[in-house]
């Protein structure tokens, strides 16, 4: 740290990213990626869709826009892109947080909320988890703030269903209530129909896990237009050419054809249950998952030993440090030759 780092974020601690090494060729089963590329039908599509890079982007990128719209039965100005879902997530913790209005979120659950709240000096408290790693949405009743839930969690792949985040939004009409559905594709359902209720209930969706553009860096919310006008506000005072030409061509043609994207969910949940089936078969313990995921313990190989006895056999896993869950492992679902791999290497070190 330099000497002109503000001391206003002195104390901040950033987010960890899944590990990428370069030092030798890994089965990459630690950041819930896809398995499976974009077809060649949306590629094909994206090149006819690119605009002149000397130009600039549309600001607001329209073309996807409307083709989200069509799908999800909604306005097109219900709808804003980010630069990935967590350009989004940003944008909530500045737009509906301050010292009046604290953030509410899981102890347990994806890592960047707290820093987002650090970063924009915004209080946050952690609901704990029940002991079954599930959220009780009772805890957060007759609390004062944002809540910001993911839905699946991450990183335990528990689900709400839509009853108990309508009851949440119900309960609490003057504050936000964000639904972070970056896994929802594979096996959860939507809250968006929600957003048409209830004004204060905004959905963040990404194309990184199920749509398969993670390196593409492009996410969308939908909510109503009040929200929506909210995040354009912080947006435009932050950066209105936050999606490039390439990803909104990219990203129009994954959305063309959604049937290659359904035929990969169903793919992965199902490679998902034979997953979870191997390891039990090891004695592994398996928290029932609705993502791209599974979030498992074995009482014979504590969680770190099993991380880094996987790493030094070329399998990457995501391991925790966080006290709760320093016994587990969070493994990507990926191909059924990936997963084959992955239980000879634990049978290997067990």
């Amino acid at each position: 740290m330099s000497r002109f780092f503000t001391g206003t974020l002195s104390a901040l601690k950033p987010y960890t990213p899944g590990e990428q090494p370069q030092d030798m060729k890994y089965v990459k089963l630690n950041t819930n990626e896809s398995p499976y590329a974009p077809s060649d039908k949306a590629k094909e599509i994206a090149k006819e869709h690119l605009r002149e890079l000397n130009l600039y982007s549309d600001p607001e990128g329209r073309l996807v826009r409307d083709k989200l719209s069509e799908m999800y039965g909604v306005s097109a100005d219900n709808i804003v892109l980010g630069n990935g879902s967590d350009e989004l997530l940003f944008f909530s913790f500045r737009a509906f947080c301050d010292e009046g209005m604290p953030a509410l979120f899981p102890d347990i659950t994806y890592g960047f909320y707290p820093v987002f709240a650090e970063i924009n000096r915004v209080p946050y408290e952690e609901i704990p988890l029940r002991e079954d790693l599930s959220i009780d949405i009772s805890d957060y009743a007759d609390k004062k703030g944002t809540v910001f839930i993911a839905n699946p969690n991450a990183p335990t792949g528990r689900t709400l269903s839509i009853g108990e985040i309508e009851k949440l939004a119900a309960s609490r009409p003057d504050s936000v209530v964000v639904i972070d559905e970056a896994y929802v594709d594979f096996g959860a359902e939507s809250a968006v129909r929600l957003t048409e209720k209830y004004e204060n209930i905004l959905v963040i969706q990404t194309f990184s896990k199920s749509r398969s553009l993670a390196g593409a860096r492009i996410g969308f919310a939908i909510g109503s237009r009040e929200l929506i006008a909210d995040l354009n506000t912080i947006r435009y005072s932050f950066n209105p050419y936050n999606i490039n030409s390439m990803t909104l061509a990219m990203a129009y043609g994954v959305l063309c054809d959604e049937e290659r994207v359904r035929d990969n969910c169903k793919r992965i949940a199902e490679n998902r249950d034979y997953t979870a089936s191997r390891l039990k078969e090891l004695g592994f313990e398996v928290i029932d998952s609705k993502a791209n995921f599974v979030f498992v313990r074995s009482e014979a190989i504590d969680g770190e030993r099993l991380y880094t006895g996987l790493k030094e056999k070329g399998v990457l896993v995501r391991h925790f440090t966080k006290e709760r869950i320093k016994d587990y492992n969070r493994i990507t679902i990926g191909t059924r030759e990936e997963t084959d791999i992955l239980i000879d290497r634990i049978r290997e070190l067990m």
